[in-house]
């Protein structure tokens, strides 16, 4: 019995939790992510709590993500905050605005020696999506205004 109160505890816990991310300290760990080759649309943003027209934007993907979770879409947000701001500002702001898409931190400060590796069209400014299913893509290197032009720009690889 108090195994069982145990286990449902460490349940309660970690569903109270949806704020979780996964932590990635170099580029070359984080890659697989951009070629995940299957039947599902990835929707991949890069931002950072620091950038005004990023955190404007996340509303858009965390509705996006509700709206898909029963498709084979998947919203992976990809934060760029420094490390020492791990604890005083990115999880605190995962817990505040509720976020629920999954979220991954990379931490590699070798930007300009992986930015090509994520689309030679970047220049290194975020926000930047990626959208891709298989060997399709599209790329943006601008905020969305709205939700509706983020649903337009990932239908174009999700709906065809």
């Amino acid at each position: 019995m108090r195994l069982l109160f145990i286990s449902l505890l460490g349940l309660i816990t970690t569903i109270g939790v949806s704020q979780s991310y996964t932590t990635y300290d170099s580029f070359d760990d984080f890659e697989h992510i951009l070629h995940q080759d299957n039947d599902t649309t990835y929707v991949i943003n890069f931002w950072a709590t620091w950038c005004g027209p990023c955190v404007k934007e996340l509303p858009y993907f965390e509705e996006l993500h509700q709206k898909t979770k029963d498709q084979k879409l998947k919203v992976i947000l990809v934060s760029l905050d420094f490390k020492k701001q791990i604890e005083k500002k990115f999880v605190p702001f995962l817990k505040e605005n509720k976020i629920a898409s999954q979220v991954v931190l990379l931490l590699d400060s070798k930007e300009q020696e992986w930015i090509d590796k994520v689309d030679e069209r970047w220049s290194g400014a975020i926000p930047i999506t990626i959208v891709y299913r298989g060997k399709r893509r599209a790329f943006l290197e601008e905020d969305f205004a709205s939700y509706t032009e983020l649903e337009h720009f990932v239908n174009t690889i999700h709906k065809n």
